[in-house]
């Protein structure tokens, strides 16, 4: 059989009360005494005034997003699937073409990143209806 050995003398229960070995607690009889580290903290307090802390540590850096801006279009996370049925996730992006269109409302061309299903809208629909319904201000580009 195994034994159990802890400390002779004093122990402390729950309450930080001094009990003789011979207490009535429980603890007490298998002689079990608590952390001596109870309640105190551990952690020191580092200035943070030295260390500037930025909000959004991972910034992606600014380049031109793989967005259509006039249907929304972005990219779609998909699995490459080998032959061995492994699955690996990439990415298949949105065919955009840099397009220069006549505005014929500003009477000047626009240059714009489009989708290829844009560029179609926008042949049957026309440029300002398409950018009307899509909330895009063209007099700024």
């Amino acid at each position: 059989m195994a034994t159990v050995t802890a400390t002779v003398g004093l122990v402390r229960n729950h309450h930080h009360q001094v009990l003789r070995s011979g207490a009535t607690p429980l603890s007490a009889d298998l002689k079990f005494a608590t952390s001596q580290l109870s309640g105190i903290k551990i952690s020191t307090n580092t200035c943070h005034s030295l260390i500037p802390i930025s909000h959004h540590p991972f910034l992606q850096p600014i380049v031109a997003r793989r967005v259509c801006p006039f249907t929304g279009k972005r990219s779609n996370r998909a699995n490459k699937v080998s032959h061995s049925n492994h699955k690996t996730k990439r990415l298949q992006f949105v065919n955009l073409q840099y397009k220069r269109i006549w505005w014929e409302a500003g009477k000047r061309y626009v240059k714009l990143r489009l989708s290829t299903k844009a560029i179609k809208t926008i042949e049957k629909n026309g440029l300002d209806a398409v950018a009307k319904k899509a909330g895009i201000d063209l007099s700024k580009k």
